[in-house]
């Protein structure tokens, strides 16, 4: 069975970590884990209080100088009839705007139950997803 955009979309929203590329000022690419959650055609991650050697995290620099990202999840077994990716790319931005950070932490509460007790507490990068590309054993 192929599967459509939307079961695409679907696919990935439900995947627990994806891989967010982005690139530095330099040209070099860089990408890092994160947990994230989909709305519609927008992703969010947000910077939450899991040990970081710093809180200028690269990714935001990164965004504030290219906002062009890209999303990765995928899923792997060992029967690779099961094998599947979803890539999401977009054009990203950051907020630290209080009220979008507050709607985001119950979404992300429901998906990630670690969530619950200590919410992300941001920023939040919000992408706008302009194109979704996937495959799996099907296709």
């Amino acid at each position: 069975m192929t599967l459509s955009r939307g079961a695409a979309l679907a696919r990935f929203a439900a995947a627990p970590v994806a891989s967010l590329a982005t690139t530095r000022p330099t040209g070099e690419p860089h990408i890092v884990p994160v947990t994230f959650i989909v709305g519609g055609d927008t992703a969010y991650t947000m910077v939450d209080a899991k040990p970081k050697t710093t809180t200028a995290l690269q990714r935001l620099a990164n965004i504030a100088a290219n906002r062009a990202v890209s999303m990765l999840a995928h899923h792997y077994e060992d029967d690779w009839t099961g094998l599947w990716w979803v890539r999401v790319d977009g054009e990203a931005v950051i907020s630290e705007d209080p009220e979008v950070m507050a709607a985001l932490r119950r979404p992300f509460g429901e998906k990630y139950p670690q969530y619950r007790d200590q919410p992300p507490g941001g920023p939040a990068i919000v992408i706008g997803i302009t194109d979704v590309t996937w495959w799996d054993w099907s296709r």
